[in-house]
């Protein structure tokens, strides 16, 4: 008798095992923790498939017994993700298990919430577990023990496993000697160490990236200015075919992200930038969880400890630069394409927030307004104003700060223009370098094969064919680049750009100066702008603060939509009542206001005879008008102009127009056509009517209540006075309407 088989008649002899475990199926669990162990630790698997034999030893058929090995490459800290052991759960609950088997118990579980959840189904469908030491009974006392035991160990010895590989990656970290994938400018070397990439090309992109965002100051121009010039970002891969390989790839935004925020461009080392949050985890997918943390916050930052394309200096204005440029409150921002200058930099005098800026449908109109009163309180907004103003003397400031430098401007224009140039061409140079020596790397491998060898001689050649397309290719495309994209830079460019420094207004008011240039050159100049009205009026207190820390205070005057916002406003009235009574018509008196320098609001530049004739109606002057006036010649008796009539009776202006033209419940008459002014007729008793039919639409229950006819129906007056007779025609046609609509209405 074999030992397996003694060993199988003393646990048969126990009583562990009988009938009705042998009536289920038995399965073998089969796992290995990782990928690499599958393939180099054989003989563990071997062991785990032979199992199959201790089945049958102990009762079960060949056909009765199955393999569970789902879960080879996997780890068993977690249930999660591992197929095997959740179908192995589903078949004990469905009763179809006698008995599991398993190397050790750690190939289970090495989690005691997963293991003892398995004894707990197990002892619950008396399913038997057995590894390499014994048969164990889930429902007896002392193997429930036993097992729970191995379980516990199974955890510790996990944790004691991470402890020491976790102490170890610890412990080279600390030495700035643990490195993952290098970056994108790197290379691992033989030794292990992370190099700046030999290619010169791809150090030179990589440079090219750092030098335009400093010029830039944002990531979405950094792109744009990347894909515009076609340059390609010379990765090599980490996984695949052509890994280690430098691929040429078009940028992206998360790319240079990761390239910006990268503290290894400084010469750092970093490790702790993503730990793992149990919290945030979501099953099935392996890589969610991780917090991305700053430079500052890793678990290990070593400076000055790998070789550099920045300072770290320079790192740190690109992480500033990165989180002002985000659209929050708390941040200035980055520059944007609207017309207003001041976005990001403007502050409210009242609450010390940042004010914000809306844009008119009108082209070239926005306001600049604060609403953290609004937003936190819900109280009113604490002021707003047009932006133009202000922004036309902020430009006048900085172009008269600006213009004693105009002609060193000029100059470091020249050399940015020649440098971004070379910056250009030597990127195409390079392309076109690195094709030409594919071709002859080709060519060589095409020459040196035997020429008898066609199968072999005919793969390198159509090798050697495409790389000579892809060289015509890319010379083609820098033809047609340097054609179309590049101008040579001249002598005559050069007087050119010296002419437009001595006259910078002209240069800022140029449509090719975009408004972002606009913003960037007033940021480099000013830090803060804050503005404030005065007590609503038309004087806004600008105070520029400069970097540097100077502070400049100007006064100017915003416009405004009213009258009585206006400085001078009872000076201004006073005067206009005074030349009135003089006896001056409305177009003489808004000749002699323009004339002495004073302005209406904002609706108009000058003031008309209309405006003065709004402006005498609001101050209920036009009854003193003399009867001489050609326009109270033109009233008869009980007659009104709609605006006077709409005062008399205490009733808004648009009412009376609808009661006239719409509803006909007004007798009127119109100057002029259907464009002139309305004329009303309304004696004592008719404004009578017209305050109780007032007085019933606000007492009506239902909106499509109508009136009683009586209310509606105006009085016919005997005798319609018109001393224009100009307009007499017109006078009888409106009569005529008037009748019309009002029959209708009734």
């Amino acid at each position: 008798m074999s030992k397996s088989e003694k060993k199988s008649t003393a646990e048969n002899l126990t009583g562990k095992l009988n009938q009705r475990h042998l009536d289920r199926l038995a399965f073998v669990y089969v796992r290995q923790s990782s990928p690499q162990q599958v393939i180099e630790h054989k003989e563990s698997t071997a062991l785990q498939y032979a199992l199959v034999q201790r089945a049958t030893s102990l009762g079960w058929k060949a056909d009765r017994v199955i393999v569970i090995d789902d879960d080879q490459g996997c780890s068993a800290q977690s249930s999660v993700g591992r197929v095997g052991f959740q179908r192995l759960l589903a078949e004990i609950g469905l009763d179809h298990a006698g008995i599991i088997l398993g190397l050790e118990m750690s190939r289970l579980a090495r989690s005691c919430k997963d293991w003892h959840h398995l004894l707990e189904l197990c002892a619950l469908f008396q399913t038997l577990l057995a590894d390499q030491d014994g048969l164990y009974d889930p429902t007896n006392y002392n193997d429930r023990l036993l097992l729970g035991l191995k379980g516990a160990m199974s955890e510790a010895e996990l944790h004691i496993l991470h402890g020491r590989l976790r102490q170890g990656r610890w412990n080279k970290a600390r030495r700035g000697e643990l490195f993952n994938h290098p970056p994108i400018g790197y290379v691992r070397s033989p030794s292990g160490e992370l190099i700046l990439d030999p290619d010169e090309q791809v150090q030179s992109i990589v440079r090219l990236i750092f030098e335009k965002f400093d010029e830039l100051k944002s990531l979405n121009g950094l792109l744009q200015y990347l894909t515009r010039n076609e340059i390609r970002i010379g990765i090599r891969p980490h996984y695949g075919l052509n890994r280690g390989n430098i691929e040429w790839r078009p940028p992206n935004r998360a790319t240079l992200q990761g390239l910006l925020h990268h503290p290894v461009y400084a010469g750092a080392y970093r490790y702790g930038y993503r730990p793992v949050d149990p919290r945030a985890k979501i099953a099935g997918r392996p890589a969610t969880g991780r917090k991305i943390r700053t430079a500052e916050d890793c678990e290990v930052l070593l400076k000055d400890r790998l070789p550099s394309y920045i300072s770290w200096e320079r790192y740190l204005d690109n992480q500033k630069r990165l989180e002002e440029n985000r659209a929050r409150a708390s941040f200035v921002g980055a520059s944007r394409q609207g017309c207003a200058l001041l976005c990001g930099i403007l502050t409210c005098g009242i609450c010390g927030g940042r004010m914000s800026v809306v844009y008119l449908k009108k082209d070239g109109l926005f306001r600049y307004y604060c609403g953290r009163d609004y937003i936190d309180y819900g109280k009113k907004n604490c002021q707003s104003f047009t932006g133009n103003t202000l922004d036309r003397l902020v430009a006048e400031q900085v172009l008269e700060a600006i213009k004693p430098a105009s002609l060193d401007l000029s100059l470091a224009a020249c050399e940015h223009i020649e440098k971004e140039q070379g910056r250009i061409l030597k990127d195409w140079h390079q392309r076109l370098e690195r094709a030409e020596y594919e071709v002859s790397k080709a060519s060589r491998y095409y020459h040196s094969v035997d020429p008898e060898n066609r199968l072999v001689a005919r793969e390198l050649e159509r090798k050697w064919e495409d790389k000579l397309a892809e060289q015509e290719t890319i010379k083609e495309e820098y033809e047609r680049f340097v054609s179309k994209e590049v101008d040579l830079f001249t002598e005559h460019d050069r007087n050119a750009i010296r002419e437009l420094a001595a006259n910078i207004p002209a240069v800022w008011d140029d449509p090719a100066t975009s408004n972002k240039d606009r913003q960037e050159i007033v940021r480099i100049l000013l830090k803060q702008v804050i503005a404030k009205v005065d007590n609503g009026t038309e004087n806004l207190s600008v105070h520029l603060r400069w970097n540097g820390d100077v502070f400049t205070y100007h006064n100017i005057k915003r416009p405004v939509a009213r009258y009585d916002q206006m400085e001078g406003y009872q000076e201004l009235m006073n005067r206009i009542i005074e030349l009135y009574d003089q006896g001056k018509t409305t177009e003489s008196i808004a000749t002699h206001i323009n004339q002495e320098g004073w302005h209406p609001p904002k609706r108009a530049k000058k003031f008309s005879g209309g405006i003065i004739a709004s402006i005498l109606s609001r101050k209920r002057k036009i009854s003193r008008r003399p009867k001489s006036s050609s326009k109270e010649a033109l009233l008869g008796k009980n007659e009104w102009w709609l605006d006077d009539f709409a005062r008399a009776m205490e009733i808004p202006k648009v009412t009376i127009y609808s009661w006239a033209t719409k509803h006909g419940w007004i007798q009127f008459r119109q100057l002029g056509g259907k464009q002139g002014r309305i004329i009303v007729w309304a004696d004592e008793k008719e404004m009578i009517r017209l305050n109780d039919l007032r007085a019933w639409l606000k007492t009506r229950s239902w909106s499509t209540d109508n009136p009683p006819s009586h209310l509606t129906s105006h009085r016919q007056k005997n005798k319609i006075k018109s001393s224009d007779n100009r307009n007499g025609q017109d006078h009888e046609n409106t009569k005529k309407r008037q009748l019309g609509t009002h029959q209708d209405a009734r």
